[in-house]
């Protein structure tokens, strides 16, 4: 089984969906509670929900394995992104509820950990950079749009009700202020989502690592409530409500290439 797929764009534009995958290897699933057998904790629809980005030239890659076998928005060494908070790992031993991943004495041992990162995390970062390099050399800039969605509400992870629309730039870090500028517009002049830019979700390790905007490569997550354009109990894509939130996220794309 191929562990990504890369659809190569022609504008300066690469979307990245981390933790779009639902496959678990056999000899993982065996292994995973029954709660975590049906990956809950996936970005679900996510690539449905950016297909438009193909019209715009974009970039897209995507990962079919699921973020239980590794998570590809971690570092390899997996340091804490949000320490002092409660959050899953490399290799997540817990679901987003706080409950186990692994049944009681199954959990991955660092060889396998660092297996795991050779077979699947590796491979999709080097084809996030090279990507990145073809982008940056055909144009001269290239934007990094990290694609997320997340349920709204997860005590075990953060209080209260998130946003709809969650924008990270590493607390202005990973773009330039110009383009952290436009996106904010663009959320600010729409009334169908509440949103933030830096609240709980900053951005993960991709937009943190690879965002170096002095060196023409900017770097975005965008967080969804899933309930925007889903059924959180179910699961299940809502047409409806995805079609009403596609032209707000096609506006802040379009931003990006200004």
């Amino acid at each position: 089984m191929d562990i990504f797929t890369l659809h190569r764009g022609s504008a300066p534009l690469l979307v990245s969906l981390p933790h779009d995958g639902t496959h678990v290897p056999d000899a993982i699933a065996r292994r995973l509670t029954a709660s975590a057998r049906g990956v809950p904790d996936t970005d679900w629809h996510v690539a449905l929900l950016y297909d438009f980005a193909r019209d715009l030239g974009a970039s897209i890659l995507v990962p079919t394995h699921s973020r239980y076998v590794v998570d590809l928005n971690r570092s390899e060494d997996d340091t804490s992104l949000y320490p002092g908070q409660n959050t899953t790992g490399l290799c997540p031993v817990r679901q987003f509820d706080g409950s186990a991943v692994y049944l009681e004495g199954q959990e991955p041992v660092p060889e396998e950990v660092r297996q795991r990162v050779d077979a699947y995390w590796r491979p999709y970062h080097a084809a996030l950079r090279g990507e990145i390099d073809r982008l940056k050399q055909e144009h001269g800039r290239v934007v990094l749009w990290e694609a997320h969605s997340i349920r709204g509400e997860l005590p075990w992870l953060f209080p209260g009700r998130l946003p709809d629309l969650n924008l990270g730039t590493a607390s202005g870090t990973s773009c330039s202020p110009e383009l952290a500028e436009r996106l904010a517009l663009v959320l600010a002049t729409q009334d169908g989502y509440d949103w933030v830019a830096n609240g709980r979700f900053k951005g993960g390790h991709i937009t943190r690592h690879y965002g170096q905007p002095e060196q023409g490569v900017e770097a975005v997550q965008l967080e969804i409530a899933q309930r925007a354009y889903m059924d959180e109990a179910t699961f299940d894509w809502l047409p409806g409500e995805a079609a009403a939130l596609q032209p707000v996220l096609r506006a802040l794309l379009e931003a990006t290439l200004l």
